[in-house]
This record gives C-alpha cells, structure tokens and sequence, in this order.
C-alpha cells in the first residue's frame, strides 16, 4: 500500500509540475497579461496540492527505504533533498513574489528575470522527479522479480 500511495503522490506532483510550466509558459509566450495573472493565481492555489504531493512522496519513500541501502536508493534520497529544498527556498517564494507583481501590472525585466529562474528551476524539479520515478521503477521491479523468484522456489 505504502508503495501505491509513493508513486500516486510521485505522479500527482510531477503533472501539476508540468501542468504549471507548460501554463506559465503558453500565457507568457502566447497570451496578455491578464492570462498570466490568472496563471499566477492557479499555480498558487495548486501549490495547495503540490506541497502535500511532495511531502507524501518524500515521508513514503523514507519509509519504504528505511533500513535499506543502494545506489539507487541513495541518489533518491539526495534528490528528494534537492527538490525539497528548491520548492521550499526558490519556487515557493518565487511563486508568490511573481503573483504579486503580476498583480500590481509589473510584468517588467525584474518579472521576466524572476520568471526565467522559475522556469529553470521548475525544470530541473520536474527532471529530479522523473529521475526518482526511473530509479523507482527499476527498485520495485527488483523487488517484484524476487518476490516471483521465491515462489518458483516453493
């Protein structure tokens, strides 16, 4: 059960990821200012999701991990860290400083130059994401392919 609740929180996190780089993206790029408010807006309130998200995918996965040790599992545990402190010390504030701003009309060079690194930073949250989601697949095929093994032994 552990296992499902991981890769369901794992999931949930990396679409609302994609879903906010790929709005902030199109209503910069493609629409006016009053869309990129909205945006702003959305992905502050879908941050209400997104945390949580991350928090049961971390929680879960320490304690699917707990007393075991691996390569994989240890490049897991360090990008866990990474993201959490990246969404924590850079995207969250960033997220709300950007909805600000788009709210008072300031989409100057101050807000693209905050936007750039929300998108760099955003990027390589979703790229961590997936890489624990890769290494994932490949710990809990192990473990399937044990478990078949052990019953073709009885």
């Amino acid at each position: 059960m552990k296992t499902v609740v991981h890769a369901g929180a794992g999931t949930i996190a990396m679409i609302l990821i994609a879903a906010f780089l790929t709005a902030t993206l199109t209503s910069e790029l493609l629409l006016d200012a009053t869309a990129i408010l909205v945006v702003k807006k959305a992905i502050l309130a879908g941050l209400c999701l997104l945390i949580p998200a991350l928090a049961i995918t971390g929680g879960s996965g320490f304690s699917l991990a707990r007393g075991r040790h691996s390569p994989a599992i240890d490049r897991k545990r360090w990008r866990m860290k990474i993201i959490a402190a990246n969404g924590l010390l850079v995207l969250l504030p960033l997220a709300i400083l950007l909805y600000r701003r788009a709210d008072e009309g300031l989409l100057d060079g101050v807000f693209y130059a905050m936007q750039a690194l929300e998108l760099l930073a955003g990027s390589t949250q979703l790229a961590l994401l997936a890489l624990n989601f890769r290494d994932g697949r490949k710990l809990s095929r192990g473990k399937r392919l044990a478990a078949a093994k052990r019953l073709n032994a009885i």
